[in-house]
């Protein structure tokens, strides 16, 4: 079976198992809404980001907001996400960096997204295809491990996976795998622990057929 095959029979079974709804796991309003949560959901779970990102939308209403505000308050707002300095200046940065060259609107382009503090080809990613809905896919660690396991990528760095999985995926589905593969890591290919026997993708996964 060729990678492209098996990147279609497990394109086939997420969209039996999960649909082909887009959405994202990370509440908000707005593009400058997700593009924050989207910070701060470095390291940190995104149902902790929800929770912060609800009382912290209400405070910070705005991108000018976000530049104006003091840092040493900001951090206390979002300590519970962790590495909660550098995010609180990474947001702030953002934020006048938004006002000053973007008339406060989110950008569209990766490279002008990436330009931004705190903004790497991840978050540009998740940006380009829930706000812009350009075909994109966001690497973070349970796609990059689902699509190792599946056979899909042998490379470790998330830019070469992305490059890897953008050859084998239909492009229609670049969007959805990134929020179909991220179920399957939290469900059934669970670090350290998968639950192969009972995986929806158990027959296109390389690594269970090894088993």
């Amino acid at each position: 079976m060729t990678k492209k095959e098996r990147a279609r029979l497990v394109t086939e079974a997420l969209n039996r198992e999960y649909g082909t709804e887009m959405m994202t796991y990370l509440h908000h309003e707005t593009p400058w809404q997700l593009l924050f949560a989207t910070i701060l959901s470095a390291q940190c779970t995104d149902d902790r980001v929800n929770q912060v990102t609800k009382d912290l939308f209400r405070k910070y209403r705005s991108v000018e907001d976000f530049a104006n505000a003091d840092l040493a308050e900001l951090e206390k707002d979002i300590y519970s996400t962790g590495f909660y300095k550098n995010k609180a200046r990474s947001l702030k940065g953002c934020a006048r960096e938004l006002l000053d060259r973007f008339d406060g609107e989110v950008p569209r382009t990766i490279e002008e997204l990436t330009s931004l503090p705190g903004v790497g080809r991840k978050t540009a990613n998740v940006i380009r295809g829930n706000i812009f809905e350009d075909p994109s896919i966001v690497v973070d660690t349970h796609v990059k491990r689902v699509s190792r396991l599946l056979g899909l990528t042998r490379e470790t760095d998330p830019e070469k996976v992305e490059y890897d999985l953008m050859k084998v995926l239909p492009k229609d589905q670049w969007i959805l795998y990134n929020v179909q593969a991220i179920a399957v890591g939290r469900t059934w290919c669970v670090s350290g622990r998968p639950k192969c026997d009972a995986c929806i993708l158990r027959e296109c996964c390389a690594t269970a057929a090894k088993k």
